[in-house]
Parts: structure tokens; C-alpha cells; sequence
């Protein structure tokens, strides 16, 4: 069991991981910073939160456990404030979508005697704010932990069966290999989601009053926030675009398929397409 959990600027993710680790026992003392005045207001009182300090550097003293669930621009700088400030043996993490560059700079912020490695639970909605945490958000998903090749074993460990207390099937691979993945997996479908919707702007929007259950799932994700994804779009950009062109090849083949009555070529496509997505787990 974690002594003391800190958990620094929870919206979304690290409100439902302070709920779940307080529900599951993951913890002794579960303790929160906010950057906002009124967030810490509102957070005191909280079941799931024994104590909300006024600083970052308050929250991690004494802490052997640290999340950093901040959007992805100001995790560095987060880190950067508390990295030097954590005590021996302390471990520190962070929820944010993209690892490459943010592994390495948050790990050169802790002093030898503590520990940053990087993770990422694959959770979440188009809702924001730890209003809409939930203790089950992470249960049944997977969480990428991403350490690089010089951190110490103990503390991937520590990570690992953190996330798995929480309901999470951790997974471990590098920072830049798990860059590749998301960008494919959750990167690309929200610039499809919201481009799609876009394109759609653009007609009647009475159409929109017709749309089933199609439409509804596949746009679902453009609900999300735009401003926490221009930061991930930003901060992964080469991925992202290798994403991008092998899609437009794609939809360019496709398009040329059904522009030549090729229509064996279009249930080919087709047939590979559900035979992907009838493989994704339940």
C-alpha cells in the first residue's frame, strides 16, 4: 500500500485516480493540489481526499507516490517544480497522451535517489474536469508505462502495480514506441472524428437531426476538448502526420476503387476492415 499519494492538478484522469485508489485501498492518505483557488476549494470535503495543499511543493513533501495529471504542456513544468523536491525512494508519474520528449525531461528533473517514469492510462471521455471522475474509469483499460533504458527497475515496478491496483492492464514499452501507437490509435481517430464533423459543417446542419447511431459513435470524440488536443497534436506531431499519410492513402485507394467499379477491390476493403474491428477485444 502507497503511505502517501499526491496527486497534482487532477482534472478528468487523476480525480478518477484519486476515487479509485481511495475505493480500492491503494493508498493510506491521499493528498491534492489544484491550481485554481476555487478547485481546492471545492476538493476539501472530498471522501476521496484526506488533504488539498496550496502548492505543488507542499502536496509532494512526504510523499512516496506522485502523479502528474496536468495536460500535457505543463507536466514538464510541474516537474520541474517538485522533481528536486521529492523525498529518497519517492516515484513520480504523469497521465499525459504523448512520452517521447516529456519521459526524458521530467526523468532529468528527480534526483538519483528518486524516480520519474512515465505513463499513460488509455481512459477517459469527451468530458473534462474531476467532476466527471469516476472510480471505475480505469478498470478493463490499458495503461502504457513507458520507462527509459536507465530507469531503475524497482521503480517501473512501483508504476506497474499502481495501475493494475487501479483496474488497469499496465503494459510496458519504450517512450517513442508508444508514441507510434497512440498516434495510430488515439491521435488519428479524433483528427478523423473531428474532421469528419467539420466536413459535415459545411452542409445543411438540419442533416445533423437524421443522424443514427453511425454517425453518433463515429464523431463521438469530437465532443473533446480542443484546446487539450492541440497540445497533444503539437507535442507528437511527426507521428501524427505519419498517420495522416498512410490514411489518405488509403481512403485514396479506396476512393479510386469505387471511382473504377472496382467493386471486388471495395469488398475486399471492407471485408478487411470488419475483420479488424471484429478482432478488437470485448
Amino acid at each position: 500500500m502507497i503511505e502517501t499519494l499526491a496527486i497534482l492538478a487532477p482534472g478528468l484522469l487523476g480525480g478518477s485516480a484519486a476515487m479509485a485508489a481511495h475505493a480500492r485501498g491503494v493508498a493510506k492518505r491521499i493528498v491534492i493540489w489544484a491550481r485554481r483557488p476555487e478547485t481546492r476549494l471545492a476538493l476539501q470535503g472530498q471522501p476521496w481526499c484526506h488533504e488539498v495543499l496550496d502548492t505543488p511543493e507542499a502536496a509532494v513533501a512526504g510523499a512516496d507516490f506522485v502523479v502528474l495529471a496536468a495536460p500535457v504542456e505543463k507536466i514538464i513544468e510541474l516537474a520541474e517544480k517538485i522533481g528536486p523536491k521529492l523525498r529518497a525512494g519517492a516515484v513520480m508519474t504523469d497521465v499525459g497522451s504523448v512520452k517521447g520528449e516529456l519521459s526524458r525531461r521530467c526523468h532529468a528533473t528527480v534526483s538519483p535517489l528518486a524516480a520519474f517514469v512515465g505513463s499513460h492510462p488509455m481512459a477517459g471521455s469527451q468530458k473534462t474536469g474531476w467532476e466527471n471522475g469516476t472510480p471505475q474509469l480505469f478498470e478493463q483499460r490499458v495503461a502504457f508505462i513507458t520507462p527509459l533504458e536507465n530507469t531503475p527497475t524497482w521503480a517501473v515496478e512501483k508504476v506497474v502495480r499502481f495501475w493494475n491496483d487501479l483496474g488497469s492492464e499496465a503494459t510496458t514499452v519504450s517512450a517513442d514506441e508508444h508514441d507510434e501507437i497512440v498516434a495510430h490509435i488515439s491521435h488519428l481517430p479524433q483528427a478523423v472524428a473531428t474532421s469528419l464533423c467539420t466536413f459535415l459543417a459545411q452542409r445543411n446542419h438540419a442533416w445533423r437531426n437524421f443522424a443514427g447511431g453511425g454517425l453518433r459513435d463515429t464523431t463521438r470524440i469530437a465532443s473533446s476538448d480542443a484546446s487539450m488536443w492541440v497540445e497533444i497534436f503539437q507535442q507528437n506531431r511527426d507521428e501524427v502526420l505519419r498517420a495522416l499519410g498512410g490514411l489518405q492513402d488509403e481512403l485514396q485507394a479506396l476512393r479510386a476503387a469505387i471511382a473504377n467499379r472496382e467493386w471486388t477491390e471495395v469488398r475486399a476493403r471492407l471485408e478487411r476492415g470488419k475483420a479488424y474491428r471484429d478482432g478488437f477485444r470485448p
